[in-house]
Order: C-alpha cells, then sequence, then structure tokens
C-alpha cells in the first residue's frame, strides 16, 4: 500500500518537471534576495518561494498534458507518466488545478496580491501562450515565449517589496536572452525527435547551419546583457569578472558549435548554459552581500 502511494506520488511528481522548476525557483529566491540590502523577511521569502514553485510545477504538468501526443514520440520526453499511462489526463488536469490553485493563494493571502497576479499571468504565459499557441505554430516560439521563463526574478522581487524596479527587469532581460541559445543547444541535438513530433523548431524549418548562427549571435547578445547590471551599479566587481569569465567560456561553445558542430558539443553546451545561469546568479548574489 505505502509503496504503490509512494509510486504514484512520484509519478505525479515528474509531471512538474522538477529540474526545470528547481531552476525557476532558484532565480525567484535569488530575486528576493537581491531586492532588499540585508536580511529577507521570513515570511514573503518561505510563502513565496513555495508558492511560485507550485504554480511553476502546475504549468509544468499542464505543458505535459497538452504535449502527451509530441512526448509519445520523442526519445527524451516518451517516458513521462502521461505518455507511458501511468496518469490519465483527467487526473493530470485535476493535479495542476490543485497545486496552481494552492500557489496563488498562498501568494495572494501570505505574499501580496501583485506577487500572485503576475505569477499567474505567467502561467498562463507558459501554459497556454507558449504551448499551445506558439510552440507549435512558430519557429521563433521559444523567443517569444522566453518571457514567461524570464519571469521568475521578477516574481521574487515583487514578493519582497512589492513592486517591479529596473533591476527586476535586469534580471529578466538576462534569462530572456539567455533562453534562445540554451534551449536552440538543445534543439539542434534533439532535431529529429522535434521534425518526427512536427515541432517547428528553428533547425528544422531553416535548418542546422541558421540555428548555430543563431546561437552565436544570441550568446553575444546575451554577454553584452550580462553586463548591464554592473553598468547599472546594480552589482560589483565580483559579479563583473565573473560574469566576463562565464560569458567568455560560453562565446568559445557558441563559436565551436558555428565552426566545429556535433551533437556531442551541442550537448555539452547546453548542459553549460545550466550552470552558466546557475554561476551567474549566484555570483549577482555574492556581489550583493560582499557590496565590492
Amino acid at each position: 500500500m505505502l509503496q504503490t502511494a509512494s509510486v504514484r506520488a512520484r509519478q505525479f511528481y515528474q509531471l512538474t518537471k522538477p529540474r526545470v522548476v528547481s531552476l525557476i525557483v532558484f532565480t525567484a529566491f535569488i530575486g528576493m534576495l537581491l531586492a532588499v540590502p540585508g536580511a529577507v523577511p521570513l515570511q514573503p521569502l518561505l510563502a513565496g518561494t513555495f508558492g511560485i514553485a507550485l504554480v511553476a510545477g502546475a504549468a509544468a504538468a499542464f505543458n505535459c498534458l497538452v504535449e502527451q501526443k509530441i512526448d509519445a514520440l520523442m526519445a527524451r520526453t516518451r517516458r513521462r507518466p502521461l505518455p507511458q499511462g501511468a496518469v490519465s489526463a483527467a487526473q493530470t488536469l485535476l493535479f495542476a488545478g490543485l497545486i496552481g490553485g494552492a500557489g496563488l493563494l498562498l501568494l495572494y493571502r501570505w505574499v501580496n496580491p501583485l506577487t500572485m497576479w503576475l505569477t499567474l499571468a505567467t502561467f498562463i504565459g507558459y501554459a497556454v501562450i507558449y504551448t499551445v499557441i506558439l510552440k507549435p505554430l512558430t519557429p521563433q516560439n521559444i523567443v517569444i515565449g522566453g518571457a514567461s521563463g524570464a519571469m521568475p526574478p521578477v516574481l521574487g522581487w515583487a514578493a519582497v517589496t512589492g513592486e517591479v524596479s529596473h533591476d527586476a527587469l535586469l534580471l529578466f532581460l538576462i534569462i530572456f536572452a539567455w533562453t534562445p541559445p540554451h534551449f536552440w543547444s538543445l534543439a539542434l541535438y534533439r532535431r529529429d525527435d522535434y521534425a518526427k513530433a512536427g515541432v517547428p523548431m528553428l533547425p528544422v524549418t531553416h535548418g542546422g547551419r541558421f540555428t548555430r548562427l543563431s546561437v552565436l549571435l544570441y550568446t553575444i547578445i546575451l554577454s553584452a546583457v550580462t553586463l548591464l547590471p554592473f553598468a547599472s551599479r546594480m552589482s560589483g566587481s565580483v559579479y563583473l569578472v565573473s560574469a566576463l569569465v562565464l560569458d567568455a567560456i560560453y562565446l568559445v561553445y557558441a563559436v565551436r558549435i558555428v565552426t566545429r558542430y556535433s551533437d556531442a558539443l551541442a550537448r555539452r553546451a547546453f548542459r553549460y548554459s545550466i550552470v552558466y545561469l546557475s554561476l551567474l546568479f549566484t555570483a549577482l548574489l555574492l556581489d550583493h552581500y560582499l557590496g565590492i
């Protein structure tokens, strides 16, 4: 009985795409810590983090529901609970509604209404605008839809301050510029999967060379954007040095993707992009508290 309950809990947990949500929660948490000069009040820190995590998990589950037929065709996703028949569509919809509603209620009651409304808008942006409309319609889906993925630090900032400042928007801009090279690196080595599923990702519609050049272009844009926190005096030398080193490594990957492409290289670039964003936001945090 306990074993069966544990398996079912794990299946529903997998619907929330925990690795994706962990990065969302991490950047939201950093946004909270950067929003104030000293210690963050405990209530918005805990309730905000948990509420954002619940809504992010609900959005991921809804994404799994909408894309279950596509997921069944792709090697990367065919083992998810819905394609495997481990959970039903009705169960997934109920689960997403319950945890999403709980998250929004938590944000409204114990954080502030602005954070709740911004989080709801982010949910709609990802689960509906990106998943239902943009992804099957345009190869620029990840560029336009990336706005939703860039919102977590803004949500964290709003949870603590009750407002959205220009510094919070700089954090948004960093993730917004990071998303295309991050995701297109994945799409390059998963091109056949996307083609088989009929998803118009950039490598499928415009070919590998165009996509590789786009990865390089957006990595250059990202490198410039990451300097804005220092230029605006949001951060200091610790962040600047860290950003320059991280950007240099990312640019090497991007150049090699253009000049010496292989699927293995694209896979390494994709993995580095996750490490890159984590370390970049960690550098922002260290700089914030060290004050150098």
